[in-house]
């Protein structure tokens, strides 16, 4: 699918649309920039258009008219870009496995919706899958645990891809946790439904964590990480959680999520 030609870009070089999500423009702008790094370290022109939401908390509560309008956004943002890579496996999800269901039965949407999903990817999967990563110039001093999002692993079979690129980096032991492909019990609106049953999932994956003794959590959707993160300040564990981009980047001067910047007097 063709589009107007994109600022920056030169022949022979992959353009890549950055879908930078909702909660990491609001939350953690880090992870972007961790994101831009990585993909220009692996030789492509980074572009981030003017983007929306991917409509996944419309899509999960029911409200496919608001869904539809959002997708309808970034189907036309994204237009012209070789690839659309998100540091997300849930908004990637989104756009790769649900879009196509919400324009089911519209003819004239469908092969827009086709040809996009075709070309989005998660991060990780980006870099192993197609660009042919198989190393990072990182460095990170520890021992990390991994947790694996539901979407990340289960609508795009993103599992080998972050463990690949972080044996690479200098310095980290991975620690498996037990249990690291189980939900973290965010679910975006499902932890608001359904408090008392995301409260008890992540309490179980609170203790899986810190049985591995890893001063430092990582993953790969911030939307888990917070939800981890939370439950393990509010129980008073001393555990590092980063998005797995900043590690793999190299750029984890920024405190983890959820700790104050130190500010000076």
């Amino acid at each position: 699918m063709s589009g107007p030609a994109l600022p920056g870009a030169r022949a022979g070089k992959i353009r890549v649309g950055l879908f930078v999500t909702c909660l990491v423009d609001l939350m953690r702008p880090s992870v972007g920039f961790a994101a831009v790094k990585l993909l220009e370290d692996a030789g492509c022109i980074v572009d981030v258009p003017v983007q929306t939401c991917c409509g996944q908390p419309a899509f999960n509560s029911g409200d496919r008219g608001t869904a539809r309008d959002l997708a309808e956004q970034v189907i036309t943002a994204f237009r012209g870009y070789d690839y659309v890579v998100a540091p997300s496996g849930s908004c990637a999800g989104t756009i790769k496995v649900h879009y196509p269901e919400i324009f089911a039965d519209d003819p004239n949407w469908l092969p827009k919706v086709a040809d996009l999903a075709a070309r989005t990817y998660e991060l990780t999967s980006f870099l192993v899958d197609v660009m042919g990563v198989t190393s990072v110039d990182a460095r990170f001093d520890g021992a990390v645990t991994y947790h694996d999002s539901c979407s990340g692993l289960r609508e795009l079979k993103v599992k080998a891809q972050p463990r690949k690129l972080l044996a690479s980096v200098q310095g980290l032991t991975l620690v498996e946790m037990n249990d690291s492909d189980v939900c973290c019990g965010f679910g975006g609106t499902f932890a608001v439904k359904y408090s008392d049953i995301s409260g008890a999932i992540v309490d179980a994956k609170a203790k899986n964590i810190e049985a591995t003794h890893a001063p430092t959590l990582l993953a790969g959707d911030l939307g888990c990480l917070m939800n981890m993160a939370g439950k393990l300040s509010r129980d008073g564990k001393p555990i590092a959680v980063r998005h797995v981009a900043e590690v793999l980047a190299g750029m984890t001067d920024e405190p983890a999520i959820g700790e104050a910047k130190e500010t000076s007097s």
